[in-house]
């Protein structure tokens, strides 16, 4: 497990140098961009509800804030590891890159199974790792965000304590949180709308028409749920699969995605919706569908099951949704993947937002938002897109476009700052 975990590390710095050395960059910047530039473990004592206390690891990783203060989310999970947020960091530095944010990379995590605790020791919990990582963040330095296992509450809790570390009310130290303590409007929907952005410009780019193309969604959390949604009711499109990991549903003449949520919030489950027919992640992926969109499992599609999949798109709504290997297979057979640190940028983008509304005092509609929302990320496929065009001779895939734009920009702020002679 420890080698698996650090050769993902080491697969985001693969990219970073491919991407690096197609562009002709500066071999020194690029191997800058490649190397976290601070990293922190810490200790967390926690005193539990039963009078015990007990030590808890965690750690937080800036990996390059050239462009600016660095960003990401903060996970609780028993198996997470430095090497794992390493890994996290640097493909958020990419991620802000892309989409033109003035952010670098950032991401923390706990060692701690959320479940197993109560919510008075979530709460000690997540104030502790505030106080053991100080001023190492802050709303011009590194500011944090929710990521697998960690809510809106706990940010809350965490802006609280770190509010009392400096003395002063600092909503934009972290992003995420409730709306009545400085959240954003149009934040719970944004990755998937984000998603679905750039999925308008894929189709406008190749001559496809969303109204009446078939979709195939695996997984229907929060991301999932809110693609399929706005294809739906706001594209014309029709969602023929869903999956979730206790099973799925499939029809071809349809699925409402609202419908679907109302039974699953009831029954806990999707099976037995409509007496439909039960799908599996792997039938999902083999549909011949207009447009597949992986919004759960990283891995879901790898080299092994590639050439399974028949869609004419692929939106990578899930982070590592579609290992890089399978890239060059889904390539060859006319498949067109939209990344992830492009098509699930929209949740950062709507961070970046939130911190921008906190440092001013001044909110927007939720309309406003969105409107935002759809620029940025209009704007950064088309940067994409060109990448990926000018390159194309050199059988560049979408992913390798996207990276290349990432790394081009920090690469230009690397060397304006004179970081390199």
């Amino acid at each position: 497990m420890a080698g698996e975990k650090k050769n993902w590390f080491q697969v985001a710095q693969d990219r970073i140098q491919i991407a690096g050395t197609k562009l002709g960059q500066n071999p020194e910047i690029t191997e800058i961009i490649r190397n976290p530039q601070r990293t922190l473990s810490v200790s967390i004592p926690v005193r539990m509800d039963d009078g015990t206390t007990r030590v808890f690891q965690g750690f937080r990783c800036q990996h390059n804030d050239a462009a600016g203060p660095t960003k990401g989310g903060i996970r609780y999970h028993q198996d997470e590891t430095l090497e794992d947020v390493k890994a996290l960091a640097t493909l958020m530095t990419l991620k802000c890159a892309v989409v033109g944010l003035p952010y670098g990379g950032g991401k923390g995590g706990i060692v701690v199974d959320p479940k197993k605790l109560s919510t008075g020791e979530l709460e000690r919990l997540s104030r502790g790792y505030i106080r053991a990582l100080g001023t190492f963040i802050g709303p011009d330095r590194d500011v944090p965000a929710p990521d697998v296992n960690t809510t809106g509450q706990m940010m809350a809790w965490m802006m609280d304590e770190y509010s009392k570390l400096t003395g002063h009310n600092s909503l934009a130290s972290l992003t995420g949180k409730p709306l009545i303590i400085g959240g954003s409007l149009g934040r719970t929907a944004a990755t998937g709308l984000g998603g679905v952005y750039c999925l308008r410009m894929a189709a406008k780019k190749l001559g496809m028409n969303l109204k009446g193309a078939t979709v195939a969604v695996e997984g229907f959390g929060n991301v999932g749920f809110y693609a399929s949604r706005i294809l739906h009711e706001e594209d014309g499109a029709k969602i023929v699969a869903i999956t979730v990991s206790t099973g799925g549903v499939y029809d071809p003449k349809g699925i409402d995605p609202d419908d679907l949520q109302a039974y699953r919030t009831k029954n806990g489950t999707v099976k037995g919706y409509k007496r439909l027919d039960n799908i599996s992640n792997e039938q999902l992926r083999a549909l011949d569908v207009d447009i597949y969109i992986p919004a759960a499992l990283q891995d879901a599609v790898s080299k092994d099951n590639a050439a399974d999949v028949k869609a004419k798109f692929v939106v990578e709504l899930a982070n590592g949704g579609v290992n890089p290997d399978a890239d060059e297979i889904l390539e060859k057979n006319g498949v067109f993947v939209i990344p992830d640190i492009l098509g699930n940028a929209g949740g950062v983008t709507v961070s970046y937002f939130e911190w921008v509304q906190n440092n001013y005092g001044y909110y927007w509609s939720e309309k406003e938002v969105n409107e935002k929302l759809d620029r940025v990320m209009t704007e950064a496929f088309e940067r994409v897109y060109n990448m990926y065009t000018k390159y194309k001779a050199d059988k560049i895939t979408m992913r390798m476009a996207a990276d290349m734009v990432a790394v081009e920009r920090v690469g230009e702020a690397i060397k304006v700052r004179g970081w390199v002679g």
